[in-house]
């Protein structure tokens, strides 16, 4: 699983540092791509109502 977690990270990374319009901006893709996972799990415990 971490593979996976890994492959997802780089992909969301490199999605959102190509996305920047500043430095900064990719910094915080970079800290995006490291919990967004997070709040995919959460919303969807909060879509199944668990």
């Amino acid at each position: 699983m971490g593979g996976a977690y890994g492959l997802a990270f780089l992909g969301a990374a490199v999605y959102y540092i190509q996305n920047s319009q500043t430095f900064w901006m990719g910094v915080v893709g970079v800290l995006k791509a490291l919990v967004w996972p997070a709040f995919l799990i959460y919303e969807m415990l909060k879509f199944l109502k668990m």
